[in-house]
């Protein structure tokens, strides 16, 4: 639950405010414990935790190579792991204020009237559709180095400083230097259910043959299926492949290879001007700590009377930071004929 704290107005002998403090108060408690039990992006799509420091950093590290074969009698090769990366993701601050006017209070003579009810509920909706918004964001601007969210510069680069969908991440391993991965992709991905289906399990075969920092694949299942709001038809298509038995459209009632696979998410705020969709496993994302959002500071919520206006105000504030550790877990596919800047084509 969020955290409250209040003034006690009360005490500044002021009646005509003093019957509104308590009421306000149960409103904000009342929605704010609705909106926490209400599931989000959040829950499904990043790691939550919390934090007591200005920032986190999350470190890699390579995993051992395989065993490999001795003589009788003669000692193993030394192995060693190495430092991968290194992401520190600082958290930012929020505030917000909402203010009762001394007018309103005098010409409220039957309670709280139904402004007053809204302004705090809304007050506390806008910190969660606050969090939800910058963790989408963060997605949605996934080819960007950094992007701008109510006015805070937020950094979107992985641990290696590329854009969280990149063609070019490097290896960190001096066994594997030189070497690169994309987990950005162009092609034709939605001409027909056919070419969507065939995109989607192309998809989640690049997914699955990430490599690690050894040049291991790391065998990750893609699970669930992003796609922007606005593409009407991509979500038709989208829908029916993965909630189909059989391939859609074909006449010799094939099998469809997508079914049962996956969680569809509509991303709100997501619109493009062409076809998208981006695939995530779920179980890398948590392995690897990759979609990361850190509560450093809940919703602290604040009241009190302003002596020179006479006006009751609520001051709310609250820190809490997004980022991205790693690129492991998650792919971004666009349809287009032509090569996509800082990505590869699509190919089986």
């Amino acid at each position: 639950m969020s955290n409250f704290t209040y003034s006690a107005s009360s005490g500044k002998n002021d009646p005509m405010f003093g019957k509104f403090e308590h009421p306000i108060k149960m409103l904000i408690e009342n929605e704010s414990n609705q909106c926490e039990k209400n599931k989000t992006i959040l829950d499904l799509l990043f790691n939550v935790e919390k934090s007591s420091r200005y920032a986190e950093t999350v470190m890699g590290e390579s995993d051992f190579d395989t065993f490999q074969a001795k003589g009788e009698g003669q000692g193993a090769e030394n192995d060693s792991v190495e430092k991968t990366y290194d992401k520190t993701i600082e958290h930012i601050e929020f505030a917000k204020e909402f203010t009762i006017t001394r007018k309103m209070a005098d010409d409220s003579k039957f309670g709280m009237g139904t402004n007053m009810k809204n302004k705090p509920r809304k007050f506390v909706r806008s910190y969660y559709k606050t969090r939800v918004k910058l963790a989408a964001q963060a997605l949605i601007n996934g080819t960007k180095k950094t992007m701008v969210f109510n006015k805070a510069k937020v950094d979107l680069t992985v641990g290696d400083g590329l854009p969280l969908f990149h063609n070019a991440h490097p290896y960190s391993t001096s066994k594997m230097k030189g070497k690169v991965q994309s987990n950005y992709f162009w092609g034709d991905i939605s001409s027909s259910p056919e070419a969507f289906e065939m995109a989607l399990g192309i998809a989640a075969n690049k997914l699955r043959n990430f490599k690690d920092e050894n040049g291991e694949t790391m065998g990750y299942t893609a699970d669930i299926l992003i796609i922007p709001c606005n593409r009407p038809r991509l979500e038709m298509m989208a829908k029916k492949v993965i909630g189909s038995e059989r391939t859609t459209g074909s006449a010799n009632n094939d099998i469809n290879t997508q079914y049962g696979n996956w969680t569809l998410v509509v991303l709100d705020g997501w619109e493009c001007d062409r076809d998208e969709f981006m695939i995530m496993s779920s179980e890398a994302n948590e392995n690897l700590a990759a979609n990361m959002f850190y509560n450093r500071v809940k919703l602290d919520i604040r009241n009190g009377i302003d002596d020179h206006t006479r006006n009751m105000y609520w001051n709310g504030y609250c820190r809490f930071g997004v980022g991205f550790t790693t690129w492991k877990h998650i792919g971004l596919f666009v349809n287009s004929a032509e090569e996509v800047p800082g990505a590869t084509a699509i190919s089986a």
